[in-house]
């Protein structure tokens, strides 16, 4: 299977979870991670979904999954633990032209869920096709000892410099923004040294500056 690695907006997309299990729930709270609005059907919840109901952050349809439930969504995720009921979501979605994703079927899906690293903005996603989820968890595992909160505000800090810049009709070459980010403006940041970290990376950016005409 081929996948083309993508990011979609999902800022109020229409989301349907099918299924109110474990599974379910992890799924749900990674939707709501990139704010999706998300209906979970299901007649039974975890209990981690029903304190998201209960927070009224999720809508509930209290029953079993039914053909023409997916009239209006984007995406649709099938957590069930009944092939048959997730075979059945998946052709329906192909049907409604929904994107599906159900769990553990890659042959089912239209796309797979990674694993995700979150830092503010900076989000990595790892994936193995579909082929080992074990590894794909491994290697989150691994990166987000690396990958600090850190990363969240030097993200901040490049884009308001970014801003800056361009309010002052300056261009900076892709190479110079790439050589600014060295171990010293990530010592500078870490240490909250915010405002030597910002001069740092003015002084870097400025050998590649360059007034607009």
């Amino acid at each position: 299977m081929g996948y083309y690695p993508l990011f979609l907006e999902m800022k109020g997309r229409r989301c349907l979870v099918v299924g109110g299990g474990q599974v379910a729930a992890r799924k749900v709270e990674g939707l709501l991670a990139a704010g999706a609005s998300v209906n979970v059907v299901s007649s039974e919840l975890d209990p981690g979904i029903d304190r998201l109901k209960a927070e009224r952050r999720i809508q509930h349809t209290a029953r079993q999954y039914q053909s023409g439930d997916l009239k209006g969504y984007t995406v649709v995720i099938a957590a069930t633990d009944d092939a048959a009921t997730n075979e059945r979501v998946a052709l329906d979605a192909r049907r409604s032209g929904v994107f599906v994703n159900v769990v553990d079927q890659p042959a089912l899906c239209d796309f797979i869920v990674p694993s995700v690293i979150r830092r503010g903005d900076v989000v990595l996603a790892i994936s193995t096709g579909g082929l080992s989820p074990a590894l794909a968890r491994w290697l989150r595992q691994e990166l987000e000892t690396y990958v600090s909160e850190d990363f969240e505000r030097l993200a901040q800090l490049l884009a308001d410099v970014r801003v800056e810049l361009r309010e002052r009709f300056v261009t900076v070459a892709a190479e110079a923004w790439q050589r600014s980010i060295d171990a010293r403006l990530l010592e500078l940041i870490a240490d909250g040294r915010f405002d030597e970290a910002r001069a740092r990376l003015l002084a870097s950016l400025g050998a590649g500056a360059q007034l607009k005409a």
